[in-house]
């Protein structure tokens, strides 16, 4: 019974899409990695703007996803998400979107917003309705401005706020050990996508949440 509360008590795999992919390849990809362990959620992070790009990888994407019961978020792209039969939306401007976001897609749908590492902005967010708050980057990215999450914000959320919070953001084993106490989930992406075999590099990190 120990062992079990215990494993219940580790983060979960909230996976994050390349922002460019080969739809020729990429879903047999992706299923690999999901029949390999448990994944929370899939987040199509797409860097395109194309709405026929977007809907083709999300027809293909959520095709993979819901065989196994894995549910599919989009980023950003509000209106496509009940268009392309997905689960709900992740939002990109902390809480600015969240409560019209919400209203819109209904009580069933997942939101989530990406709050950087703004403790006001992600409180704000978990008021109006969120799903999730995620903070990033948890690690150091030469891109953005330098901010990062800390360890300190995710320790302080976890201790006094109840809507689940996922840490992303140029990870790696190490971030991973050290915040696994501290979050729900991890957003995990390219960290993996760029290795040589995803699998084997997803397998190296969540071996790193049990400290």
């Amino acid at each position: 019974m120990a062992d079990t509360e215990l494993e219940q008590e580790l983060p979960q795999i909230y996976l994050i899409t390349p922002p460019e992919i080969e739809l020729s390849s990429y879903p047999d990809q992706l299923a690999r990695v999901l029949d390999s362990t448990d994944i929370a959620c899939l987040r199509l992070a797409l860097a395109t703007r194309d709405e026929d790009r977007l809907s083709r990888a999300a027809d293909a994407l959520r095709e993979v996803a819901h065989a196994r019961d894995v549910a599919i978020v989009i980023s950003e792209h509000v209106l496509l998400v009940e268009r392309l039969g997905l689960d709900g939306v992740h939002l990109t401007d902390g809480s600015r979107s969240v409560r019209k976001t919400r209203a819109d897609l209904g009580k069933d749908a997942i939101v989530g917003a990406f709050c950087g590492a703004s403790r006001h902005d992600g409180l704000t967010a978990g008021e109006l309705g969120c799903d999730y708050i995620s903070f990033g980057p948890a690690g150091t990215t030469p891109l953005g401005d330098g901010t990062l999450a800390e360890h300190e914000l995710f320790d302080w959320w976890s201790q006094v706020v109840e809507v689940p919070v996922v840490a992303e953001g140029a990870l790696d084993a190490d971030i991973i050990k050290t915040l696994a106490p501290v979050t729900d989930f991890f957003g995990i992406g390219e960290e993996i996508w760029r290795a040589e075999d995803p699998v084997a590099k997803l397998a190296e990190f969540t071996a790193a949440f049990g400290g």
